[in-house]
């Protein structure tokens, strides 16, 4: 993968995959891999109805833990 994605969908898609297939130990070094911030991706994931689990180290729709 060149590049993360922008739709939000796939973008959670994409980073939970690269994150559990072991590609990438922490969101922080996914991050820097792809030249982004770690906080831009939750924030904008966020707005999106996504929150980052970092006991699971993935994103998951907001609620999903109730």
């Amino acid at each position: 993968m060149e590049y993360l994605p922008k739709d939000p969908a796939i973008l959670v898609s994409s980073i939970n995959m690269l994150l559990r297939d072991e590609e990438f130990d922490s969101l922080e070094s996914l991050c820097i891999n792809f030249d982004r911030e770690p906080e831009e991706i939750i924030e904008y994931l966020a707005g999106h109805g996504y929150v980052y689990s970092e006991d699971q180290k993935q994103f998951r729709p907001e609620g999903y833990d109730n």
